[in-house]
């Protein structure tokens, strides 16, 4: 049993940049009570058959999924394509061992039933558990990672991932395009910037 208290937690008085903690040999019913019972903003967790990871992540983080989310959200809604957004919800399947909190994630055409169809992951640090092995687990149709800079897509196939060039759950948005308006470094400005070019036929 992993005790809490002796756990390397994230803390207000913690340096600014993302921290990360990587526990193994976890039970499921640990990481379950943990995730239940920590409810400290901004925790992170991750499970993969037994091993645990704990994150605290920086602004610079929090900054570009937030910048991320609303100019996918924006597009959406000039495009009229049917959205729905869970944010960092838990998912959580115990057979296959799994779970985490997205940055954001999204259902294209209807609500949620069980787990999102596609999943946003901001990485600004190496390290930690892979992610996509746990999405997979969940069933997540494709995982968006943002990463130096540029949008990388896996789709699920089967029980594996492979790399594609666009979304095929909202094939026509430019993720080119996109990644040009995350990387402003005024958000305010990015969303107003990227709704103008949408609406001049971007």
């Amino acid at each position: 049993m992993v005790a809490a208290a002796h756990m390397p937690l994230p803390s207000s008085t913690a340096p600014a940049g993302e921290q990360r903690f990587v526990l193994h040999g976890v039970p499921w019913q640990t990481y379950v009570r943990l995730r239940d019972e920590l409810d400290t903003p901004g925790l992170r967790m991750t499970f993969c058959e037994g091993t645990l990871e704990l994150m605290s992540p920086s602004t610079e983080h929090e900054v570009a999924k937030t910048t991320i989310a609303r100019l996918i959200e924006l597009f959406a809604l000039e495009r009229d394509v049917p959205l729905y957004g869970y944010g960092s919800t838990t998912f959580r399947r115990e057979a296959k061992s799994r779970g985490l909190e997205p940055d954001e994630c999204y259902c294209v055409g209807s609500t949620l039933k069980e787990f999102p169809e596609f999943a946003i992951e901001v990485v600004l640090t190496s390290g930690g558990i892979d992610k996509l092995p746990v999405y997979s687990g969940l069933g997540v149709r494709e995982v968006w990672f943002w990463e130096r800079d540029a949008f990388h897509i896996h789709a699920l196939r089967g029980e594996q991932y492979e790399p594609i060039a666009a979304s095929e759950l909202i094939p026509d948005l430019d993720l080119v395009a996109l990644a040009r308006f995350v990387r402003w470094p005024d958000q305010h400005e990015a969303v107003k910037a990227f709704r103008s070019w949408l609406r001049n036929g971007g």
